[in-house]
């Protein structure tokens, strides 16, 4: 009896190494691992080796737990079934039921073990310093994988036959969605790991690889531009006075725009005494149309002598611009700037209820009122959600409900929707209200 009891817990615990070898070997982190082996540690080869291609590994791993799983339950119930059997028996109860009964508890005993010390801890343990105890279960878990390679092969090739009769042959590709990467984020936040800081920047990263020039730019009517046909003195105060690094330089209308001019260029020229001649110092600069992906105006930026990119639309009228502050404020978020004081998208009022600014980017506005958008929205703001499901061009007051949010018009700039309210839906209300 002793030396069973001996061999179910020498195979419980064979269960715990596989599953301590197989969550240290795929949680530990390549560049700790990497730098182990530089440092010649035991088994960090090795670990390094199973850690960059783990998928016979993890399958011989599978192999041996299930094996494990199903030797250690048939040979417990086989050897301490009738013991138990026995007992209840002696406690008085139908040797009919103590047969089933004694059975039963000894595979429940087994798997509580199994799972509690076969898994469970084992895991545990494995969390707490992966690298470790990858290094040191390594070697005999490369040696194992060698020795279940014809099993895995076995398998493998059935499970690839199986596929076809099912008209499934084809290689899948495993996909993680961005809503699966902010979760990993937001858990890695709440353990500390990611600072929150931190998680806002990977967001603004993600942020950025989805949007269009049309919502990076500075729109066309927050824009300060040297019109050249301007007097001289009008042109020398707006270079004195602005705090922008470059300035378009426009004849008349920014739909005549020349290029920009460096403002330090353009201050130089004055203190030297000479006359301002904006259409000559303006340097050319890249376009690119509206609806261009954010990461090919980055690309042009970095490879642009003057760090400035023009917006047209689709029939060449001017729109905006971006320079490498709107990307940056993109990804960190809003800056104090030098001009003066920082004015955020939205503003939480005492009552609950939201004021924001109609050119808010879509997506942040639906990262914050937790709106439902397409895959790829034609619009790039707020103000576009809005028009796109009015149909038509409201009027200040109007408003729409979904999302359990009321988005109202405050104010119109012509025919740009320039602020809106945003406060809980009246159902929503009473909803909140009846809990």
């Amino acid at each position: 009896m002793l030396t069973s009891l001996v061999i179910v817990i020498a195979l419980i615990a064979l269960n715990g190494l596989f599953a301590l070898a197989e969550l240290a070997v795929v949680s530990s982190n390549r560049a700790r691992l990497d730098a182990l082996a530089e440092k010649g540690r035991p088994g960090a080869h090795a670990a390094v080796a199973l850690n960059a291609n783990p998928g016979r590994f993890l399958s011989s791993v599978q192999i041996g737990i299930t094996l494990v799983g199903i030797v250690n339950g048939a040979f417990s119930a086989e050897t301490f079934g009738e013991a138990a059997a026995g007992a209840l028996i002696a406690m008085g109860v139908a040797e009919a039921t103590a047969a089933t009964l004694g059975f039963g508890v000894i595979v429940l005993v087994v798997t509580y073990l199994s799972v509690v010390i076969g898994e469970l801890v084992p895991k545990a343990l494995a969390l707490r310093n992966p690298e470790a105890i990858a290094c040191l279960v390594a070697p005999v878990m490369t040696l194992f994988a060698r020795l279940a390679a014809p099993a895995v092969w076995l398998l493998a090739a059935s499970t690839r036959m199986v596929m076809r009769l099912i008209g499934q042959a084809g290689e899948t590709r495993e996909t993680v969605t961005d809503e699966e990467i902010r979760s990993l984020i937001a858990q890695a936040e709440e353990t500390g790991t990611v600072e929150a800081e931190e998680r806002q920047m990977i967001a603004g990263v993600m942020r950025l690889a989805d949007r269009r020039a049309a919502s990076l730019m500075t729109p066309r009517p927050d824009i300060e531009w040297i019109d050249t046909t301007a007097s001289a003195e009008e042109m020398e105060e707006r270079v004195r006075t602005t705090g922008h690094t470059f300035l378009p330089v426009a004849e008349g209308s920014l739909d005549a725009v020349l290029g920009v001019i460096r403002t330090r260029t353009a201050l130089t020229a004055l203190l030297g005494g000479e006359r301002l001649d904006p259409g000559a110092l303006a340097k050319r600069v890249d376009a690119v149309l509206e609806n261009a992906p954010a990461l090919t105006v980055l690309e042009r930026l970095r490879r642009a002598e003057t760090p400035v990119v023009f917006v047209h639309d689709k029939n060449a009228h001017f729109e905006g611009l971006i320079t490498p502050a709107d990307i940056l404020e993109t990804i960190a978020g809003e800056f104090l700037s030098d001009a003066g004081t920082m004015q955020p998208d939205a503003i939480k009022r005492a009552d609950g209820s939201w004021l924001v600014e109609g050119a808010m980017p879509v997506d942040e506005a639906a990262e914050l009122f937790r709106l439902t958008l397409p895959e790829r929205p034609a619009y790039q703001t707020l103000a576009g959600f809005m028009l796109d499901r009015l149909r038509h061009l409201p009027v200040e007051g109007e408003a729409l409900e979904t999302d359990g949010w009321r988005f109202e018009v405050l104010d119109m700039d012509g025919q740009r929707i320039d602020k809106i309210g945003v406060s809980r839906a009246l159902r929503m209300h009473r909803a909140d209200a009846g809990r």
